[in-house]
């Protein structure tokens, strides 16, 4: 693979999309591990939420959870958690957002899928299928919110690695959430990385017809 197989970042995405937000979410987005020295203010968090919320989920399940992680204490705690690679970034980024799965999303489902009224009854004595359920739909629901912070300018830089049991046992004691993810978050540093940008596969690579 060479360079020739980067997306053309100075072409639109798709036919009439808007060429500057596919750059910000698309072309032009980086995994930021390089942060200013800003606050995100929880009121854009919660305008981000807001929209990627209405991404589609299965029943419109929704299970994705989000614990923040601003404090000195709360980022120490967390950080005993991750990877050794990763501490150092939970530590320094201006917010952090600890994304989970509710397994217990089937007790949401009579408000948010009315046309399913006996749903939430029918999954609450199958914990096994909830929890697949949980995890398939909020990692489908994390994508929209990576997506979605990048729409708002801010740098996003996904982790996985962690002791998920460890931050359930530390954070989610006594719920039904289950840890999926680790974003760090905040205003880039200039491109927020020294890597150059890698390649990604082409659509001749990853598709096929049935």
């Amino acid at each position: 693979m060479t360079t020739s197989d980067l997306i053309d970042p100075t072409a639109s995405l798709l036919p009439g999309a808007d060429t500057a937000l596919a750059d910000l979410v698309f072309h032009g987005a980086r995994t930021v591990g390089r942060f200013v020295d800003d606050t995100v203010p929880d009121d854009l968090l919660q305008a981000v939420h807001d929209t990627v919320r209405w991404g589609p989920t299965a029943n419109n399940s929704g299970p994705m959870r989000v614990l923040v992680v601003r404090s000195p204490e709360a980022r120490t705690r967390l950080a005993a958690h991750m990877a050794e690679f990763n501490r150092d970034r939970v530590l320094a980024a201006p917010v952090t957002l600890v994304v989970a799965a509710d397994t217990d999303f089937h007790l949401h489902l009579p408000v948010l899928a009315p046309h399913t009224p006996t749903a939430g009854d029918s999954l609450a004595g199958v914990p096994d299928v909830r929890e697949r359920m949980a995890r398939e739909n909020a990692w489908l629901q994390t994508g929209y919110l990576v997506v979605g912070l990048r729409a708002a300018g801010l740098g996003v830089g996904p982790m996985t690695g962690m002791d998920a049991a460890g931050v359930d046992a530390e954070f989610f004691a006594g719920t039904g959430w289950r840890a999926l993810s680790v974003l760090n978050v905040g205003w880039p540093d200039g491109e927020g990385t020294d890597r150059p940008r890698a390649p990604r596969l082409t659509w001749e690579q990853v598709s096929r017809e049935a």
